[in-house]
């Protein structure tokens, strides 16, 4: 918007400028006029000045010769000298010829203006009007602008004469600024002719000032060529905005609408659009980027409801088969066993289905949740008390090493606790009666890093990764079928990454290189200051 409006700012202030720079000329024209006009009536005061009757009057036969000779270098004035009852004593066009006839100078006007002066002048006058408000159509402002010459082609009448001369001597008359018919640019100024501090005579001088016309013309040329200059790179910058920021915008909405309609992996974002080393390039990497996440959750979300559809059909499955034999069997204790089997199966959909809620749940209540600082020294030292306090016989040992504080990330404590209890749970249930499990916290290089360690079987070497798919579970022969989900490591795995943090599982080893269990690891970006 900016560059688009500097243009015609510029020329808004050249308009103003313009007329300014006009009046500048014509009060410059005028001045000069008017001393020019004074040395003619102090010229005549001294030497064409007679007295009559106590009377001082202008004589006319010396008046006339004397006027030829002052106005005889600029032939472009006319002088003219009225009496005090308006009568025409003199005039510098009219002298003398050899053969003693009256001679009239013709006047040396300028030729009229071209065409293209006129047409510059028709265009600005209108656009300063429109602009500026200005009711003069003429471009001159003056006393008795725009009117028409009288009979002695370039000067006003005698009436007009006399009104424009001041009965006081003092007193300064106002110039006379008008154009003919024919376009040309008058200036008049009317001095008293005085003597002996009377009144005699007016001197009237009128000047053609083209050289007024000439300089307004030459920065009206320099105003259209400037408004032509401002045109042209108003056109070329609205096509290269075109260019460089609305077709691609227009592209991009077109990408957005294909996404809706879910056709954008099919149908990619253009190479020239993504590959802008601009916000708008950036805009469209970010949008591509989106897609591409979006597209990610709807498979993901689609492969879930596949792997929940699977894992609660076989306990559905397994019910409905114990409930058709239930029907045709007469014996109570076998009744009794699949009375037993059902409920543990029933027992078993209920687990799946609250772990089930709670991962599908996970990433919005993490968005919505507020984060906060959390000490991950204090939560492995407490969780530690806990197994400690509710332990029982046979069960594993935790022991702690880590820094009594300092171990700050930022987050939602309740969410990491629930991490370290799943991984913690997996130790115990991994581990031989009476071992131990070591939990480990530390700083390094602006990391933080928790790890929980057993001394069970550890983890087969093809299945590091894939305990934390969904539903996947490697459980111990002791324990009972059904008691988990599989979801457990998925959800820890799912937190974490919410906070920016990866986690890993590994085998320990000792020095032969056998395993001796199993350790996992959480990094988390320590919490800022």
């Amino acid at each position: 918007m900016l560059v688009n409006l500097l243009p015609l700012a510029l020329i808004f202030a050249a308009l103003l400028y313009l007329d300014q720079y006009q009046q500048g000329l014509l009060s410059a024209e005028v001045s000069n006029l008017r001393e020019q006009a004074r040395i003619y009536a102090g010229a005549i005061a001294q030497t064409a000045v007679q007295g009559n009757n106590g009377q001082a009057a202008v004589n006319p036969d010396q008046a006339q010769p004397l006027l030829f000779s002052l106005t005889a270098p600029t032939p472009n004035a006319q002088a003219l000298i009225y009496g005090l009852d308006g009568t025409l004593l003199a005039n510098s066009r009219v002298h003398p010829g050899p053969g003693g006839g009256i001679v009239t100078e013709p006047l040396s006007a300028p030729p009229p203006p071209g065409f293209l002066s006129r047409a510059i002048s028709f265009v600005y006058d209108h656009l300063s009007g429109s602009v500026v408000g200005s009711d003069d159509e003429s471009g001159v402002i003056g006393s008795g602008a725009g009117q028409n010459p009288d009979t002695l082609g370039w000067q006003p009448d005698a009436r007009t004469a006399l009104e424009l001369t001041s009965t006081s001597p003092d007193q300064e008359t106002p110039p006379f600024v008008r154009r003919d018919s024919e376009g040309i640019l008058l200036i008049t100024v009317a001095e008293p002719i005085t003597a002996s501090q009377q009144v005699v005579g007016t001197v009237l001088l009128t000047r053609e000032a083209g050289e007024v016309d000439a300089a307004v013309l030459a920065v009206r040329i320099s105003i259209l060529l400037l408004f032509a200059l401002a045109l042209l790179l108003t056109v070329i910058v609205s096509f290269y905005l075109s260019r460089t920021i609305a077709s691609p915008l227009s592209r991009l909405a077109a990408a957005a609408e294909r996404m809706r309609e879910g056709r954008t992996r099919t149908q990619p974002l253009p190479e020239s659009v993504i590959g802008r080393n601009d916000e708008i390039g950036t805009l469209a990497r970010t949008l591509e980027s989106s897609a591409q996440a979006l597209w990610a959750r709807m498979d993901a979300i689609e492969k879930f409801a596949a792997d929940v559809s699977h894992e609660i059909k076989n306990p559905l499955s397994s019910i409905r088969s114990a409930i058709e034999t239930l029907t045709r069997v007469e014996d109570p204790a076998r009744a009794s066993r699949l009375l037993a089997i059902i409920n543990q199966d029933v027992a078993r959909l209920d687990r799946l289905i609250t772990d089930i809620s709670d991962s599908s749940r996970l990433d919005s209540e993490l968005s919505r949740s507020r984060k906060e600082v959390v000490d991950m020294a204090r939560l492995l030292s407490t969780l530690a008390e806990i197994h400690d306090a509710t332990r029982k016989d046979g069960s594993p040992f935790i022991s702690v090493e880590s820094p009594l504080e300092g171990l700050y990330v930022r987050g939602s404590e309740t969410r990491l606790v629930q991490v370290l209890r799943n991984l913690i749970g997996n130790a115990i249930s991994f581990s031989p009666p009476e071992a131990k499990i070591f939990l480990f916290g530390r700083e390094t290089g602006g990391v933080i890093e928790l790890s929980v360690e057993d001394e069970g079987p550890g983890i087969p070497d093809g299945k590091l990764d894939s305990i934390f798919d969904r539903f996947y579970s490697e459980r111990p022969q002791t324990e009972t079928f059904g008691s988990h989900s599989g979801l457990g490591l998925s959800i820890s795995r799912q937190i974490v990454e919410a906070h920016l943090g990866r986690i890993s599982a590994e085998n320990r080893r000792d020095e032969d290189g056998n395993i001796i269990g199993a350790r996992f690891v959480v990094r988390l970006p320590k919490a800022g200051e």
